[in-house]
């Protein structure tokens, strides 16, 4: 969290003076998310797999790890790139995105009663 934080401030600028930029990140990660959840979602009731495994499982193929990415981008290319911007909003866009995918999946808990 403090590595955001520090991050934030570093890219407060860029995100103020550039919220193109920051759309133009947001959208394919938001797009690319809900597109593996809907193949891993697809996948799992075509298998008949339990809720209890398809879940997790769906949530798991869905994630981009941005922890890690947050990582290798400041080890790689420092705290004021482009990369480190990339993985801030990465960070941003999941999270409320992933809670929507949890919601999705609990609406739909019943279809996964095999």
């Amino acid at each position: 969290m403090i590595t955001l934080v520090l991050i934030f401030i570093f890219q407060g600028s860029n995100i103020i003076n550039y919220p193109l930029h920051i759309l133009l990140i947001a959208i394919p990660l938001v797009l690319q998310t809900y597109l593996i959840f809907g193949i891993g979602y697809a996948g799992a009731k075509y298998l008949k797999i339990p809720y209890s495994e398809a879940a997790p499982s769906t949530f798991i193929g869905a994630s981009n790890f941005f922890e890690l990415a947050v990582a290798v981008a400041l080890i790689l290319f420092g705290m004021e790139s482009g990369a480190a911007l990339a993985t801030v909003v990465g960070v941003l866009v999941e999270v409320p995105v992933m809670l929507s995918l949890v919601k999705i999946m609990e609406r739909n808990r019943e279809k996964f009663r095999f």
